[in-house]
């Protein structure tokens, strides 16, 4: 609580000196003021007469924090907290000379603040208080600048006591009077390239020259990933051969299996060891313990599994089957971690040709659209990927629309349930129902905060209406829309998506693909959207565009309207009787 930085440090404005001759363009460049926003540049210096020693402990400073929010509230929050937006342009160096806040100058907020963005987020809690928070210091703190080798260091600080968010901020060398503060905005980073790409929000550079070819990960990288998730392979068995008329043993966690599986051939237990399903919520481990001991004890998951359900994976494994822009059925998707200076070619080479550059980033492993952003600002790109590891896919454009009578034209997604018996040979089945879902606002490629517009997951928002139709409803109005192309045809487009995600996902042994254990079955939830595309003869089509691929997907809304949804799938993924299944083979 004591406020003594005024006694060590000063802000001081650096005039900008009106240059008389014509300045060469290329140099101007190179000099541009290192200080982020158009207004005035300011710097930070020690002004103490005695400066600053590294190894005195009241060299320690706490810096405030003059805004925190999560992103996806800061629009909400500049219209409606008072005097924010007056201090955010201040601060920022944006005229704002208004009382009530103006869209414009909120528009410009919203661009120019991931130049000061900070981010931290919290290592306990739900997934939505998992969420990254980013913050904006104070004036003084946001007036440090930038530098590769920085005389000062600074650190979010959690203080749990008062529940609030310092920096600190501490000298790494001695000080003399007038040397300036700075900080490296780039930390921790040391790859030059990158450290390039991490700095352009304040360093403008082009990375043309770099090529934006992203081809499949080394081996390595997957080995890496099976060590990470500590899954242990299964051993080699042969493929266990059951009696005709055996009644399986299963022994599951999830209520709705409890609920709706009726089936005269599977009994539940409670028995861990006595079971020949186990048919688990959670993420099943210690394959090879299994494959020793039981092996044939079957179980509703594949070894390797996460290279479909964890997004940098699915992208990666994609790249198998369409080369180094992936397939046609999934957007074309960067790894921010491992694949920023690519990723920022590719946008600027889109910038210069003119062409649409919104972009969707990812977090690998949230669902329910939590800490997803679409943006067409490279900068607040870039800094997203301090806060969570993220994957940014190439936002659709153009997609197929469907009618609403009450809203207009609004995007649609379609969820899939697919069926893997086996993965080598491929066995894969899809159900016969899907699901829909869609946005409550008619579309457009603006606003791209309004959740209800650009997003379809509508059950997890409270206060939020949720349109359902039934997939047997949806297909006549579809066609009503679109009459030159037939359900049937656009399912079969959707199906060879699949088929070829599949096949490409289990085409190399484990852990490079997913393994093929013989006990292993699974259920999947695929969420997909259309786009319009135009074919090789020129044709305009409708892409399948796969989204993600879900683990154990929540499955209430399919038993609720189809309760022989869980006999359907034992029946298909156990006792190999697909007859009056309600599912298609796809391969």
């Amino acid at each position: 609580q004591v406020f003594d930085a005024g006694d060590y440090f000063g802000i001081m404005q650096v005039e900008e000196v009106d240059e008389e001759e014509e300045v060469d363009e290329e140099m101007e460049e190179q000099f541009k003021k290192p200080n982020p926003g158009n207004g005035p540049c300011f710097k930070v210096i020690v002004t103490n007469e005695n400066g600053l020693q590294a190894s005195n402990p009241n060299s320690v400073f706490l810096v405030d924090h003059a805004w925190t929010f999560r992103a996806q509230h800061a629009r909400q929050q500049l219209r409606r907290v008072p005097g924010l937006l007056h201090r955010m342009a201040n601060l920022m160096g944006i005229p704002f000379h208004g009382e009530v806040p103006d869209e414009g100058s909120i528009e410009q907020v919203l661009q120019e603040m991931w130049k000061y963005n900070q981010t931290y987020q919290l290592s306990q809690g739900t997934a939505e208080e998992k969420v990254p928070v980013w913050y904006i210091m104070d004036e003084f703190g946001s007036r440090i600048q930038h530098s590769d080798q920085p005389s000062f260091a600074a650190a979010p600080l959690f203080y749990m006591p008062q529940q609030i968010a310092y920096t600190v901020l501490w000298p790494l060398r001695d000080l003399e009077t007038g040397d300036e503060v700075t900080r490296d905005y780039a930390y921790g980073e040391t790859d030059r390239l990158i450290r390039k790409c991490v700095l352009l929000p304040w360093v403008p550079a082009e990375v043309l020259d770099v090529s934006c070819f992203t081809p499949e990960p080394p081996d390595e990288h997957y080995q890496a990933i099976l060590e990470e998730n500590k899954e242990k392979l299964p051993a080699a068995i042969n493929p266990p051969v059951y009696a005709k008329d055996k009644v399986f043993k299963v022994f599951t966690d999830i209520q709705q299996v409890l609920n709706n599986l009726t089936h005269p051939r599977f009994v539940f237990t409670d028995n861990e060891g006595e079971a020949d399903i186990l048919y688990n919520f959670s993420h099943f481990k210690d394959y090879r313990k299994l494959s020793e001991e039981k092996p044939e004890v079957m179980v509703n998951q594949f070894p390797c599994e996460n290279l479909l359900t964890v997004k940098d994976c699915l992208a990666s494994i994609a790249r198998r089957a369409g080369g180094p822009d992936g397939p046609r059925w999934l957007p074309r998707t960067f790894n921010l971690q491992t694949e920023l200076p690519q990723f920022v070619s590719y946008f600027q080479q889109r910038d210069r040709r003119g062409e649409d550059n919104h972009w969707i980033c990812k977090p690998w492993n949230l669902a329910r659209s939590l800490d997803t952003h679409i943006t067409n600002n490279l900068n607040s790109i870039i800094r997203h990927r301090e806060s969570s590891p993220k994957v940014v896919c190439k936002y659709i454009e153009d997609p197929v629309l469907f009618e609403r009578e009450d809203v207009g034209l609004v995007k649609f997604d379609v969820r899939y349930v697919v069926l893997l018996r086996s993965a080598r040979p491929l066995q894969l089945y899809s159900y016969d129902v899907f699901w829909l879902r869609f946005s409550n606002r008619a579309f457009s490629l603006d606003d791209l905060d309004d959740y209800e517009k650009h997003f379809t997951v509508m059950n997890y928002a409270p206060g939020v209406t949720l349109k359902q139709v039934h997939c047997e409803d949806f297909i006549p109005l579809f066609e009503k829309q679109y009459p030159e192309y037939p359900w049937t045809m656009v399912q079969a487009s959707i199906f060879k998506a699949f088929a070829e995600l599949f096949q490409v996902a289990s085409s190399k042994p484990a852990p490079l693909g997913i393994c093929d254990y013989p006990s292993s079955r699974a259920i999947y939830a695929i969420d997909l959207m259309l786009k319009w595309d135009t074919s090789r003869d020129g044709k305009r089509i409708m892409q399948p565009q796969i989204l993600e691929v879900n683990f154990n997907p929540d499955c209430d809304r399919a038993c609720q309207y189809h309760p022989t949804f869980f006999n359907d799938v034992f029946s298909t993924l156990f006792l190999d009787e697909t007859d009056n299944c309600h599912v298609t083979r796809i391969v």
